[in-house]
């Protein structure tokens, strides 16, 4: 699959981000640690990978196991800072001087200069959380970061999309990162087009449903794990939406590494998810309008 134009910003970005979480999350029933240093060799490893197959865009955060996943990063930065686009995240909660100073504490985490993309790190926001975002510092301070050339782009990454739509209305954002998948699609509803008529960058997070959907089908369906089907129909939702640039994908060993980029390059879109109807109403009529033409 060919890059793509990252919505309004100068970047070309493969479909599939590398998440950064996983080099800070323990899974010790799957033998993952990447505290331990079997664990950092192999995280660096899958890092070196990603870039080596493709994929040129790593999101991480501070919040990560308080800068482990940066600093593992960083160690791949050092060598490799031009193989990549990087975005990290900072806490939303103070003022602009709190986003400028875990910005330039992630950087020296990170090995490098500036990020591409600095997000405010956030979940579901509030009214009044909305408010001191845009008016009490953090937009201010995001500001600050990419006058100062910190940052190239700022955004914001969201849990529940309808909550991101005041950002979307402000213009004050390059990218935003919503929550996102099979199982959890109201972003399909309240805010992708909104962000596709504003130009703005989708980075979709959990596109693989974070394991959820998965636990479920060990109840409902395990013949779908069994033989790798949970995998495909989320690759293939998420890849299938015109309005999503990009998914970001936690990936811990090289071997998911190749599976996720040989899907995404191998993968065409039959269907555009972002022509489903989205009522009941509407399902009825496009059926009739189908079978009855």
């Amino acid at each position: 699959m060919d890059k793509v134009r990252f919505g309004g910003t100068d970047m070309d970005v493969f479909k599939i981000a590398l998440g950064g979480y996983p080099f800070a999350g323990v899974n010790k029933a799957q033998g993952w640690d990447p505290y331990s240093p079997e664990g950092k060799k192999e995280a660096i490893a899958t890092i070196n990978a990603a870039l080596d197959g493709g994929i040129n865009y790593i999101d991480t955060a501070p919040g990560y196991g308080e800068g482990h996943s940066e600093t593992l990063i960083g160690e791949v930065m050092r060598e490799r800072r031009q193989s990549c686009y990087l975005a990290t995240k900072c806490p939303w909660g103070g003022g602009a001087r709190e986003v400028v100073q875990s910005l330039e504490a992630s950087l020296k985490r990170l090995r490098c200069d500036y990020v591409d993309v600095l997000q405010l790190h956030g979940g579901r926001f509030s009214p009044e959380d909305q408010r001191h975002i845009l008016e009490e510092g953090p937009l201010e301070g995001l500001r600050e970061a990419k006058a100062r050339g910190l940052a190239r782009y700022v955004g914001v990454t969201v849990e529940e999309p309808w909550t991101a739509i005041p950002f979307v209305e402000a213009g004050a954002f390059d990218v935003i990162q919503i929550c996102y998948n099979l199982i959890r699609q109201s972003a399909g509803q309240h805010l992708l087009d909104r962000c596709a008529e504003s130009g703005i960058a989708v980075c979709a997070m959990r596109p693989l449903t974070s394991g959820i959907f998965q636990r479920e089908l060990e109840h409902l369906a395990p013949g779908w794990l069994e033989n790798g089907e949970a995998f495909r129909v989320c690759m293939a939702f998420i890849l299938s939406d015109s309005r999503v640039h990009m998914a970001n994908v936690g990936m811990r060993w090289r071997r998911e590494v190749e599976a996720n980029i040989e899907f995404a390059r191998r993968f065409e879109p039959a269907y555009d998810i972002a022509s489903t109807p989205r009522l009941t109403q509407h399902i009825y009529e496009s059926d009739d309008r189908r079978k009855l033409k």
